[in-house]
């Protein structure tokens, strides 16, 4: 199997090791690379993104680090495929979930989401805290409905990465696609768009200054606000 295409770096004002661990992890944490995909020979990567191989081998030990990544010889450098019990949960998830089942899988978030964002916030990297400040820059200069979900959902998975724990990211991932519908519903005004940030940043500023509580009250006001404005809404 031939290695993948890595885009190149976007941003190079921060330590740049970090933000190629970040660059890296936001691929995959996307999707853009997937379980399985063999990363280029490390020359070529260091080449393709005009970074050191020093400094390339820095941000790849914070990936192994986080089981994201495994070196194999003979195959090089592999994204890790999911675990059994990720695989299992993955089957669970139900397309086209009928109203019921999706207001039951939004008050899962409310009861879910706060915690992660509390365990986000004892353990985000500088790599992770870069990630969402990158997805709250591009959040504020969208003003279509659709580019704002995909915003809105990158950076609630962001969070979820950065709680450390594949598992969480997994549930975090069937939540998604159950509440997709009214999420989708919540973007289509200025006024959710706006709710939105503002509860994303701020999520974002307890989780950079590691303050688990406060990350947790602020995650737990953000889906309160948007479950509020969603129910104004339709009635």
């Amino acid at each position: 199997m031939s290695p993948v295409e890595i885009p190149p770096l976007s941003r190079r004002t921060e330590n740049i090791s970090v933000v190629l661990a970040a660059h890296l992890e936001r691929l995959i944490a996307t999707g853009s690379l997937t379980p399985g995909d063999r990363l280029p020979a490390e020359r070529d990567l260091a080449a393709t993104l005009q970074v050191s191989r020093a400094t390339l081998r820095e941000a790849m030990h914070e990936l192994e680090n986080k089981h994201l990544i495994e070196r194999r010889p003979g195959r090089g450098t592999v994204v890790v495929e999911r675990t059994g019990a990720e695989r299992e949960l993955l089957d669970l998830s139900a397309p086209d979930a009928p109203s019921r089942e999706e207001r039951d899988a939004a008050e899962l978030r409310e009861i879910v989401e706060p915690a992660v964002a509390g365990l986000a916030a004892q353990r985000a990297t500088a790599a992770n805290l870069l990630q969402l400040r990158e997805v709250l820059d591009r959040t504020a200069g969208e003003t279509r409905a659709e580019g704002s979900l995909e915003c809105d959902i990158e950076f609630h998975l962001l969070v979820a990465r950065a709680a450390g724990n594949p598992l969480v990211s997994t549930l975090h991932t069937l939540m998604t696609d159950w509440t997709m519908g009214v999420r989708r519903h919540s973007h289509t005004s200025k006024e959710g768009r706006r709710t939105s940030l503002d509860g994303h940043r701020a999520v974002y500023d307890a989780i950079e200054r590691h303050d688990a509580e406060g990350a947790r009250r602020a995650m737990a006001e953000h889906l309160g606000s948007v479950r509020g404005l969603i129910a104004r809404r339709t009635h």
